[in-house]
């Protein structure tokens, strides 16, 4: 498919401070799908875990350069990437290195800009990309405030469970403060619904709630509880390629397809 390309690349952090909530499946299925439109997609595992990377197949031997030297500015983005096996899809991947950036960091005083700044350099446009996707760690760290402040935007993946609107206060207020003080622009994409279970009450009412408090914040989309959607990150692949048929696998290009419709009626009404 033939696209005309971005200026620049939008760039979505995909953040919850809250551990086990499908970020990263959300990240790599996400990009999947972008991926799948003819988009040209760069992840960035931003999570010392490296679960994004691995999910994809980067195997470890592999992460020779990573996210951590692209924060300290050692690389260009186009040397740190690596290609994949979904097409349209690159990565620059993680090792545990990244668990001592908020000490490693600490007497930069641009310690807050580092990715902002690796990501708005003329190198970028030499991967001529539509959409670069930031998988966060689950804490509100100095990683989770480098992605918002290099953002445009902020999928909040949100568990179907009991208490999970209670836990998304704290990140609202992160993405509030940031807005106050370092990207003025930074807004949220919007709030994805996971591990839903439509037999489920309790699911239901959560569904229910976030609808009632949120209103169009929450995508239309939801992703449900899926056997095929755990299943693929121990094969290495999106959920798009070890099982095209599979529930997960059409939530998440609906997904995409509702962010890229959203994009689309912003910029139409930014030109009206």
């Amino acid at each position: 498919m033939n696209l005309s390309r971005r200026t620049n690349p939008k760039i979505l952090s995909i953040a919850n401070q809250k551990g086990g909530v499908g970020k990263t499946t959300t990240t790599i299925n996400l990009g999947a799908a972008l991926a799948r439109t003819g988009r040209r997609v760069l992840l960035i595992d931003l999570d010392p875990q490296g679960n994004a990377s691995t999910g994809l197949g980067i195997e470890v031997a592999d992460r020779n350069i990573t996210t951590y030297d692209l924060l300290t500015g050692e690389v260009l983005p186009s040397k740190a990437a690596q290609n994949t096996s979904v097409k349209n899809l690159i990565i620059i991947p993680a090792t545990t290195d990244l668990s001592s950036a908020d000490i490693n960091l600490m007497a930069n005083e641009k310690r807050s800009f580092m990715l902002h700044d690796a990501l708005h350099q003329p190198d970028i446009d030499s991967l001529n990309l539509d959409y670069i996707l930031i998988d966060c760690p689950p804490s509100l760290n100095i990683l989770t405030v480098n992605a918002m402040i290099a953002s445009d935007t902020v999928v909040v993946p949100l568990q179907c469970e009991f208490f999970a609107l209670e836990g998304l206060s704290q990140l609202m207020l992160t993405i509030r403060d940031i807005r106050q003080t370092a990207n003025s622009s930074l807004r949220i994409e919007g709030i994805i619904l996971t591990m839903y279970d439509k037999r489920n009450n309790l699911c239901q009412q959560v569904e229910a709630d976030a609808r009632d408090n949120l209103g169009d914040l929450v995508f239309k989309t939801v992703i449900p509880r899926n056997v095929r959607l755990s299943e693929a990150p121990s094969f290495a692949l999106p959920v798009l390629d070890y099982d095209p048929s599979s529930k997960g696998s059409h939530a998440y290009l609906a997904l995409s397809k509702e962010i890229i419709e959203r994009e689309r009626t912003t910029n139409t009404r930014r030109a009206l």
